[in-house]
């Protein structure tokens, strides 16, 4: 099994996904913008679309390689 194949790119969504909703880097946007609102809400969006977004551009990349 190569290092670079399917797993280990999932395996490497997985970290990043860990990385981006951990606390220090959450609590960076949790703080108010001069208009007085957060830009967590916005933030969780962002992330979780690009997760997901990857997820499954790995998870189609996946199938044409079989």
């Amino acid at each position: 099994m190569s290092g670079s194949g399917p797993h280990a790119r999932l395996v490497a969504l997985i970290g990043l996904a860990a990385l981006l909703f951990s606390p220090p880097l959450v609590l960076i946007f949790d703080r108010p913008s001069s208009t007085g609102l957060s830009w967590l809400p916005l933030y969780l969006f962002v992330a979780w679309l690009v997760v997901i977004a990857l997820a499954a551009w790995l998870m189609e990349h996946r199938q044409e390689e079989s």
